[in-house]
Formats: structure tokens, C-alpha cells, sequence
């Protein structure tokens, strides 16, 4: 059976995965933090696995005794011995899985830490080319996937290892003999293994990659619910969704008929081990070259190394599994940092974007030769048609994004070059997109600034108009909301957004249709309560109702990536351009 063949659907955008050196130096970070905890559970599984070792033992040196006529005192010690190394054996296993346990618990608490504080440290620009399936995939998804492998592959492939070493000793120390007729399926357990793990790592990881891919088509189809309606895009979703399930299918068949082939094939090893021993075994002890004491023990202790050596085989199989989860976690630490410069200070207020070009994909520019002068305190509209690059240029203008061309600059300071949470002090973007976290509606308003007291944050939630139906809650600022307490209504969670913006107080704003969820008169009325309250900043509004134009200082008009109109709005209604042909349609249509 081949590997699929994956279709070619473009530019790949998604988040990148760890590479096999920065896996396995991740690894060696979390041996390096829990290595105390390692080196226990080695310790008392070694302890489990000497007592275990004393069983063959007696049962060897009483079978040699009993050929030469052993008394039955010696018959009953010796089972008084196998009793205590069992007890002892079963005591110290169980307390090495307890600590194998809370050690896997302690790793994947860690691992989980250091992807979410990496993911939301990630630069803004990169998450928003990824989107957000293949990071929910891999918190998610992958996450769980790992969990498996941390909690039980990694304590019992380190108490594998230690059984096989100590076990094998002991066959070694019993007769060299049977130590190397338990090898003769070695050759054909090797062989099998190679073939397995050259095609398993890579083909685990292709169907990680494939259910992430159909995790993010189905995150965007519904996302842009409403659009793929309107456009008629319902089928062309359903035939991508549809070539990507299968493709994710075929790496699961896939993956199954390695496991399928390789499994059968090491359980035949095992049994051609197990007869090698006893058969050449046996004609040792006829030809007088071993007792019958030491085949006797070398038998078990050869019985006895199927168990780790399964245990290694059928935990390093499940490792492959979480191998290939955890290099799309480490993956997202191989982002690099944006090339920022510590002393990037902005020396003034000004925003100034001087011949920017910009474009999602190389070759493929969606703003050309752009040019625009803020000056500190003004209220500055971008409007156009949808789709003429307004989004894009506000994301440029609020350090979001940096430009493929040009230079956007706060204060003769670079904003790419400036590091993001010096930006975000200087400047906050305020888009449709609103997000309600679990917890109350204080700590929500509290994100923008911790410090803040009630009296702040009910006088920024009144800025907003939003005080009214926040002190209807169930507990007023103490009520929780998010995902399973408080639903807000879309609305409420933009209002929301909006008091943290106020909480914030940053000199420079960028709106992207930031009161779109409200209706025309609710908008209304809040922007001019927000005019208040921002009065003074320096604000760049992004909106399709063109009374946000009216009453900005200056108005840009987006057209195809460039800026074919500038000016006042009586200065472009007089021009009779195309700002005049949107303003004429707006003012009619409402």
C-alpha cells in the first residue's frame, strides 16, 4: 500500500510544525525540568523489577535442587521468598505508577502552558494569515492526542527500558547461552521495526496536518456562513470540505495498515524467541553444557523480556502518534520573533505611511503606493467599496501588519520595528471581532487595565452605554460571563470591547466597523458618546455608514489598493468623485 497522494490546494498559510531537532530539544527541556521526577520513577520501578527478578530465580535454584533430592524445608523457604519479592514487586510497581502518573499530569500542565503562552505571544500578522483552525487544532486536538503519550508512554517506555536492561542481566548472568538463543528473532523483530518507523512518523504527521485542514475549512465555512450563502458557495464548500476529509481518511487507512502489518510480524518474533530457547535449550541441558536449574530460570527470564520489549515497541508506536502532535505544538515556537529594535521610541504622535505596498502572498499586492499623513488629534475616515483594502490599511496603520513596501511610522518611529506591546500602548485596533473571556464581567473590563477600580470601570462602561444593562446582571460587575455563565448578545460583547478600548487609553485608535454589530440609531448614539470620551486621540475609523465620514476631519477614499480621493467632506461631496457617488447612494438608501 503507498501513501496517499495529497492534492496541491495552494499556498500553504498554516502555522509551521516543529522540525525533528527543535522536538527533540523540547524534550530535553521538559527532561531537564522533571528530572526529579524521572529519576523516581526509575528508582522504584528498578526496585519492582529487582524483587521480580528473584521469582525464576528460586523457581530455577529449586528445580536444581529438587533433581538432586532437595528436603521440604527447602521447598517451603523457597516459596516464602517468591511471596516476599512478590509482595515487594507488586508494592514498588504500584508506587512507580502513581508517580509515572503524576509525572505525565506535571508534563502535560507544562506543555500545555507553553503553548498558550507562546500562541498568545505570536505576532498578530501571523495568526491572522494561519486563521484560526489550525491553532484551535492544535491546542485542542493535538493537545488531547498528546495527552495519552505524556500520561502513560513516557513513564512506561523509561519503565520498559529499565525491566529490559535488568531482565537481560540476569539471562546473561544465568547462562550466555540462552541469553543468545533468546535473540534469534532479533533479525526479523529489527528488520520489521525499520520498515515500520521509517514510514510511521511521517505518516502520523500527515494525518495530524489532514484533520487540522479539515477542522480549518470547516471553522471558515462557518465563520463566513452568511457570505458563502449569499455568493452561492455552498457546493464549491462542501466539494473542498469533502477532498479534504478524504484526504484526512486516506492517511488514517494508511496509518492503520502499517499497524496492521508491523503488529502480526513482532508477535511472530516473540514466539520464534520463546522457541528458541526451549529447544536449544534443551539440547544444552541434554549435552550437559547448562542444568536443568538455569533452563529453567533462563526459560522465564526469556518469557520475561517480552513484556518490556512489547512494552517499548507498543509505547514507542503510541509516541509516534504524540511525536507528531507535539512538533505541530513545538511548531509554534519556531515563529520567529518579529525583527524589532528595543530602542524604537516614537517622538511625537503623528501617524505617516509613506509609498506602503502590501499583499497576503508574494506577488500579489492588495495595497499599491499608498501614502497618508495623520496628524496627532485628527479623526481620519477610510471608506470605499468592499474588498478596496481598508481592513488591510488599518491593519498596517495599527502595527499589525508590516509593510512589504513603504514605511509606516508613529512618531518617526517604525511601527514594525517597534516591539508589539510598546504598540499596543500607542496604538489599539478595534475590529468586528469581539471576545467575551470566561470569568466575570470585571475581570473581562480588567484586561485593558488591571489596576483599574469599580468606579473606572463603571465610568468606561458608561462612556459606552453600556452601564444599564451591565448593572441588570444577575451580580452586577461580579456576574460571570463567557462560555457557561452569562450569555452577553453580540451587542453587549461589543460595547464590551469597546470600554476595555476606553480602559486602555491609548492616543491612537483604529475602528474596523468597530460598532457594525449595533443597529444604525444605537451606533449612532454611541459613537458620539465615544466622540466624548475620545476626544483628543487621534482616531482612524473604517466604516461603510458614511456618517462616520461626515464627521471626520479628513477623509481617504480606498479604491483597488490606492487612495483616489483625500479630502474634507464637503471638500469631496463638491468634487463630484466617487466619495460624492457613495455619499448620494448612502444618504438615499437610508
Amino acid at each position: 500500500m503507498k501513501p496517499p497522494v495529497v492534492e496541491e490546494s495552494g499556498p500553504a498559510t498554516m502555522l509551521p510544525v516543529g522540525s525533528p531537532a527543535a522536538v527533540r530539544a523540547y524534550v530535553r527541556l521538559m527532561a531537564r525540568r522533571h528530572r526529579s521526577g524521572l529519576a523516581g520513577v526509575v528508582l522504584l520501578h528498578t526496585v519492582a523489577t529487582l524483587a521480580g527478578l528473584v521469582g525464576p530465580w528460586v523457581l530455577g535454584s529449586l528445580v536444581e535442587s529438587l533433581s538432586t533430592g532437595t528436603a521440604e524445608g527447602e521447598v517451603l523457604a523457597a516459596v516464602g521468598w517468591y511471596l516476599a519479592a512478590l509482595v515487594v514487586q507488586s508494592a514498588f510497581t504500584g508506587l512507580s505508577r502513581l508517580r509515572g502518573g503524576v509525572l505525565g499530569e506535571e508534563v502535560l500542565a507544562d506543555l500545555r502552558e507553553d503553548f498558550l503562552v507562546r500562541s498568545v505571544a505570536l505576532p498578530p500578522g501571523v495568526l491572522e494569515r494561519a486563521g484560526t483552525g489550525d491553532l484551535v487544532s492544535r491546542g485542542t486536538t493535538d493537545v488531547d492526542r498528546l495527552a495519552k503519550s505524556v500520561r502513560e508512554a513516557v513513564p512506561e517506555l523509561a519503565v520498559a527500558v529499565v525491566s529490559l536492561v535488568l531482565v537481560a542481566g540476569a539471562l546473561v548472568l544465568t547462562s550466555p547461552l540462552l541469553a543468545v538463543s533468546a535473540l534469534i528473532g532479533l533479525p526479523l523483530l529489527l528488520a520489521s521495526s525499520r520498515w515500520y518507523f521509517r514510514r510511521a512518523p511521517q505518516s502520523y504527521r500527515s494525518e495530524s496536518a489532514g484533520y487540522a485542514a479539515v477542522n480549518t475549512v470547516l471553522a471558515e465555512t462557518v465563520d463566513a456562513g452568511r457570505t458563502v450563502e449569499a455568493l452561492r458557495l455552498g457546493e464549491e464548500r462542501v466539494t473542498l470540505t469533502d477532498r479534504k476529509i478524504r484526504e484526512w481518511l486516506a492517511w488514517e487507512r494508511y496509518t492503520l495498515w502499517l499497524r496492521v502489518t508491523w503488529f502480526p510480524t513482532v508477535e511472530a518474533t516473540y514466539a520464534l524467541a520463546m522457541l528458541g530457547t526451549l529447544v536449544l535449550g534443551g539440547l544444552y541441558a541434554l549435552n550437559g553444557w547448562i542444568g536443568v536449574g538455569q533452563l529453567t530460570a533462563g526459560v522465564l527470564y526469556a518469557q520475561a523480556l517480552t513484556h518490556p520489549v512489547d512494552m517499548i515497541l507498543r509505547w514507542y508506536d503510541e509516541l509516534q502518534v504524540g511525536q507528531a502532535s507535539l512538533a505541530r505544538l513545538v511548531g509554534v515556537r519556531e515563529v520567529p520573533d518579529p525583527d524589532t529594535d528595543e530602542g524604537a521610541h516614537p517622538d511625537g504622535l503623528r501617524v505617516t505611511a509613506r509609498e506602503v505596498g502590501f499583499g497576503y502572498r508574494e506577488g500579489a499586492d492588495v495595497l499599491h503606493g499608498i501614502s497618508l499623513d495623520v496628524a496627532p488629534g485628527s479623526r481620519v475616515a477610510l471608506v470605499g467599496p468592499s474588498g478596496a483594502g481598508k481592513s488591510t490599511l488599518g491593519r498596517l496603520l495599527a502595527g499589525i501588519y508590516a509593510p512589504g513596501r513603504g514605511t509606516v511610522t508613529l512618531g518617526g518611529a517604525q511601527l514594525s520595528r517597534m516591539p508589539a506591546e510598546r504598540v499596543r500602548t500607542q496604538v489599539a485596533l478595534v475590529n468586528q471581532e469581539h471576545h467575551v473571556f470566561v470569568g466575570t464581567l470585571r475581570d473581562n473590563l480588567r484586561l485593558a487595565r488591571p489596576e483599574a477600580d469599580d468606579t473606572e470601570l463603571r465610568a468606561a462602561l458608561a462612556a459606552v452605554d453600556a452601564v444599564e444593562w451591565a448593572d441588570a446582571l444577575p451580580a452586577g460587575l461580579d456576574t460571570e460571563v463567557g462560555s457557561g455563565g452569562t450569555a452577553l448578545t453580540p451587542a453587549q460583547a461589543q460595547q464590551l470591547a469597546l470600554a476595555r478600548l476606553v480602559l486602555a487609553d491609548p492616543h491612537t485608535l483604529v475602528l474596523d466597523e468597530a460598532t457594525s454589530l449595533l443597529d444604525p440609531r444605537a451606533a449612532r448614539h454611541l459613537e458620539r458618546s465615544l466622540a466624548r470620551v475620545l476626544d483628543g486621540r487621534t482616531v482612524i475609523a473604517i466604516a461603510h455608514r458614511l456618517h462616520t465620514a461626515h464627521d471626520a476631519d479628513v477623509i481617504a477614499v480606498v479604491e483597488q489598493g490606492r487612495i483616489s480621493e483625500y479630502g474634507s467632506h464637503p471638500e469631496l461631496v463638491a468634487a463630484e468623485g466617487p466619495y460624492a457617488a457613495l455619499w448620494r447612494s448612502w444618504r438615499d438608501e437610508r
